[in-house]
């Protein structure tokens, strides 16, 4: 079994699966509305086939299978008297926003996936999740799944609060009272002050602890937050990165040939931890490829969303004052922008694929 083709083709087949799905919520929504879509295609031109025909809409297969497109009615005509151009404001916005929206409901179901195979996280628990060498916390004795049950004087109930205690300690003795197995113990740790940020001062990672799901249903409000907070981080990443708080070598942006060779990974290392080990422990699998696919589909989703001509957060932007003023921007200057714009963004995309290509982001998997 060739694991690094097989990685590949799952890198293609989720790439153009997220692409779809983005355009799935275009035209679900866009008909939902009366924006009538002349053509959704599966795959990119030139066409190979006609499927069917439903309801005015031609289905089309196409040779390139990168994703998919629709065509809607009057969408590139601003003259035309019905259409995407003709529909209200708000059936246009709402029409823009289900591809990232579809987007989003796919990272929640891809989420809920992932914890029902390894269990609903526990805010109010605090575990450790790494513990870095030669640290205070290795020092001490801390081990990889111990749960902090105490700090200081203080009950531990999130990881955040364990953070600040520890923050509030640096360079005095913190008495942890942990638990490990069975077992409950006391552990002193010193935070470090001149150890890294990045690294902590007392050089652990901290998690939640992971619960059996019941069912299904149980992770979707987790998997809601998680999507929520994920997105946050994606967004925040410019503002903390020009803040200092992380390093720009720490929020490299991924193109085709990393995140490619990161899918390879993804898919042995998923392989392989599912694999029988003989005369040892058993091994907890891992789940890489799916966490790839959630934050491929959010980036796609959320970059979508960003005010720039061309995407649909800038087409979205186009449409705002038509709300407040009940005027619209005349649409040959709209036109010309987005056009401008999707040349700029084509040219800076095609920059910066070939610099992946020939400087690939090397990303090695814990």
């Amino acid at each position: 079994m060739n694991l690094n083709l097989i990685g590949g083709l799952a890198f293609l087949a989720v790439f153009a699966g997220i692409i779809l799905t983005h355009e799935l919520g275009h035209f679900i929504v866009a008909r939902l509305v009366g924006i009538e879509v002349e053509e959704f295609g599966i795959g990119f031109p030139p066409r190979i086939l006609t499927l069917f025909t439903w309801k005015g809409t031609k289905f089309s297969l196409n040779w390139i299978p990168l994703g998919g497109f629709n065509r809607m009615k009057g969408e590139d005509d601003p003259n035309s008297t019905d259409g995407f151009s003709f529909a209200k404001p708000w059936a246009r916005i709402i029409t823009l926003l289900a591809g990232s929206g579809m987007n989003l409901i796919t990272a929640i179901l891809a989420f809920s996936i992932l914890y029902t195979q390894v269990g609903i996280p526990d805010p109010t628990s605090a575990q450790i999740l790494e513990v870095s060498s030669n640290s205070p916390a290795q020092q001490a004795g801390l081990m990889v799944d111990d749960i902090v049950l105490s700090a200081g004087s203080q009950k531990v109930t999130s990881t955040d609060q364990l953070r600040n205690i520890i923050l509030a300690n640096l360079d005095q003795p913190l008495p942890l009272t942990i638990q490990r197995g069975n077992e409950v113990l006391d552990i002193v740790v010193t935070p470090d002050s001149n150890r890294p940020a990045s690294d902590g001062a007392t050089g652990i990672m901290l998690g939640n602890r992971l619960e059996p799901a019941n069912s299904w249903f149980a992770t979707l409000p987790i998997s809601l937050r998680a999507t929520y907070e994920t997105g946050r981080e994606l967004l925040s990443l410019p503002g903390r990165m020009i803040a200092g708080v992380i390093k720009p070598s720490e929020a490299e942006l991924l193109g085709p040939r990393s995140i490619w060779n990161l899918f390879q990974q993804s898919v042995r290392r998923d392989v392989e931890s599912r694999q029988p080990i003989t005369g040892s422990q058993p091994q907890l699998p891992t789940n890489y490829t799916l966490t790839g696919i959630i934050s491929l589909t959010l980036s796609l989703g959320l970059i979508n969303l960003l005010p720039i001509p061309a995407l649909d957060g800038g087409r979205i932007l186009f449409i705002l004052p038509e709300l407040i003023f009940r005027k619209r921007i005349p649409p040959k200057y709209e036109s010309m922008i987005h056009g401008v714009s999707f040349l700029v963004l084509l040219t800076l995309l095609g920059y910066f694929y070939i610099l992946d290509f020939i400087h690939p982001v090397n990303i090695i998997l814990p």
